[in-house]
């Protein structure tokens, strides 16, 4: 193994960051159903913490810059899944695909 002395570009520790919103919020139908989805995935023993972090780490420089946090997390969780045999990536590009269709408001939820 090689040694490695630098950053990554995800490792902001000690970079100024810019200023934080500190307003709170609360999160979207889908942000709520990601986190569900994780903790579903981590107790069937389809994933856990590391493997989640491994993927978001992994994800290139671009993916981390352009998508938001959860997006990042749907990314991740769904990778794991995958390597995990819990789906085929054609399954899922069908499923996607399915549920597409249905149109921008199927399951609206308040």
């Amino acid at each position: 193994m090689t040694e490695f002395f630098g950053k990554r570009w995800h490792d902001m520790g000690g970079d100024p960051a810019g200023d934080i919103n500190h307003d709170q919020h609360d999160f979207a139908l889908w942000e709520k159903r990601v986190d569900a989805l994780m903790v579903l995935a981590s107790s069937a023993g389809l994933m856990n913490t590391d493997s989640l972090r491994r993927v978001l780490e992994d994800m290139g420089e671009e993916a981390y810059e352009t998508m938001s946090y959860y997006e990042r997390w749907i990314a991740s969780v769904s990778q794991n899944m995958v390597e995990a045999g819990a789906f085929s990536t054609a399954e899922l590009a069908d499923k996607m695909a399915q549920i597409k269709a249905r149109g921008t408001t199927y399951g609206d939820a308040t």
